[in-house]
């Protein structure tokens, strides 16, 4: 699409090429960019405009009304970008893409004007939907995201955080329109990264500023830089806690319980000396060895997440699922360990996830 432009006595402006109808009734005007439409639709569709239009008017207009092809025109300090998705929304209902830093850049710009104008709470609700499911308040959710983000890395080569938006542009998109059930999502992501990562980024990291499409950088108010470092403190402290609870549950004789058995997994041949078969139960009967077998594995954890630090070492959700894939239940020796150290996880994972607004100091 090619732009009109035209020069007039506030410099040159140029029509937008999509959103210029020639039959519209009003001309607004974002910096140099012109769009004509109908009051009608924007008065349907804007509480803030609706409410403009319905204040009485000079008749005559005043002699120094501006006016564009016999349209008055109306300043609109906002992106022009902005402006027409905003206009998009109204014709044409909201669209989306996929929670990519591009389509961040579109959709927040359109939450902003869409809340400075007050648009209506239909057309606003359905493009808060689809923001957060990439920064979600369940914890489904939040695996689903991941999911996403593992396959862009596998993908692309690069680093899951490019995936989806910079978390410090949700945080402030969050503040300004009051959305405050993403900012859990977005501290909790942000907290997975170093400071280095964060304030100082090389090429090629999620936070350096060729790898936004944003308009502008945005920092951390000094609240939030408060709310980060806390968090980032707790999350540490929670992985360590993970570890060793998980070496507390290996002394228990509790863990050697009885499963269920699955008719639903005939596929599932476990070695004889792991099991035995009780009125249709699975049970440990080597209880000895599951408890040294789960000793060594705290050790590997310890030395992985503690000593070495390695992938995932602050991430506590992360954490926790692996402790729980450690002795999987279709290679396991013992099967009724497995799935309960697989439950256990699963717990530990539903508990991190609805502490963290309490690790961040989100709490009202």
């Amino acid at each position: 699409m090619s732009f009109a432009c035209t020069s007039t006595e506030s410099g040159e402006t140029c029509k937008h090429p999509e959103y210029w109808f020639l039959d519209g009734s009003l001309v607004l005007r974002a910096r140099a960019t012109l769009f004509r439409v109908h009051q009608s639709q924007l008065c349907r569709k804007s509480v803030f405009f609706r409410d403009l239009f319905s204040l009485p008017q000079p008749i005559p207009p005043l002699p120094d009304t501006e006016t564009i092809e016999g349209c008055p025109v109306l300043d609109l300090h906002d992106a022009p970008v902005d402006v027409a998705n905003m206009l998009k929304a109204i014709y044409d209902g909201p669209s989306f893409d996929d929670n990519s830093r591009d389509d961040f850049v579109a959709v927040s710009g359109f939450l902003r004007v869409a809340n400075k104008y007050l648009i209506e709470e239909s057309i606003r609700g359905k493009v808060l939907a689809h923001l957060r499911a990439a920064w979600p308040a369940t914890l489904d959710a939040w695996d689903a995201r991941e999911d996403l983000a593992r396959i862009h890395e596998a993908d692309t080569g690069m680093l899951k955080g490019h995936r989806f938006a910079n978390p410090i542009a949700v945080i402030a998109l969050a503040r300004e329109i009051g959305a405050d059930d993403m900012l859990p999502a977005a501290f909790y992501d942000l907290s997975r990264y170093s400071y280095a990562q964060i304030f100082e980024p090389s090429p090629g990291d999620p936070f350096h500023p060729d790898a936004s499409p944003l308009p502008h950088t945005y920092v951390l108010a000094p609240d939030d830089m408060q709310r980060l470092a806390l968090g980032k403190e707790t999350a540490q402290h929670a992985i360590t806690a993970l570890i060793q609870n998980m070496e507390y549950a290996s002394s228990e004789s509790s863990r050697h319980r009885q499963w269920p058995r699955q008719s639903a997994e005939p596929h599932v041949h476990c070695r004889a000396r792991s099991r035995s078969a009780t009125n249709g139960v699975i049970v440990c009967v080597t209880p000895a060895a599951c408890r040294r077998d789960l000793c060594e594995l705290v050790d590997l954890a310890k030395q992985h997440y503690l000593m070495d630090r390695e992938h995932g070492c602050a991430d506590p959700l992360y954490v926790a699922e692996e402790l729980g894939q450690l002795k999987s239940a279709e290679f396991s020796d013992c099967v009724a360990c497995a799935r309960d150290l697989e439950a256990w996880a699963a717990r530990e994972r539903e508990r991190l996830w609805r502490a963290i607004p309490d690790w961040f100091r989100l709490r009202r």
